[in-house]
C-alpha cells in the first residue's frame, strides 16, 4: 500500500472533464485507487464518487494506492493531479 499528499493543479479542479480523465487513468491499473479529500474517500475508479468530492484548484488531498502495480499507478495518479506535496 502506498499513500501520498498532492496538490490539485487542474485549473478547473477535478471536476467534469477532469474527473472522468482521472476515472480513466485509474482504470488502466488493477490497482484499487482510493482519494480522500476533507474526511471523505472514494474509489477514483467511480466517476460519482470522484465528483462527488469536486476538489477545487490548489487543494490538498490524499491518494491511496494498493495492489500489484501500485507504483505505476501512483505515479500516473500524482502526475495527473498536480504535484506531490
Amino acid at each position: 500500500m502506498l499513500e501520498k499528499r498532492g496538490k490539485v493543479l487542474l485549473e478547473t479542479g477535478i471536476q467534469a472533464r477532469p474527473a472522468a480523465q482521472f476515472v480513466q487513468i485509474a482504470t488502466r491499473f488493477r490497482s484499487e485507487v482510493l482519494l480522500a479529500y476533507k474526511g471523505k474517500q472514494v474509489n477514483v475508479k467511480s466517476i460519482m464518487g470522484v465528483m462527488s468530492l469536486a476538489v477545487p484548484f490548489g487543494e490538498e488531498v490524499v491518494i491511496t494506492v494498493t495492489g500489484d502495480d501500485e507504483i505505476e499507478a501512483m505515479q500516473e495518479v500524482i502526475k495527473f493531479i498536480g504535484e506531490e506535496v
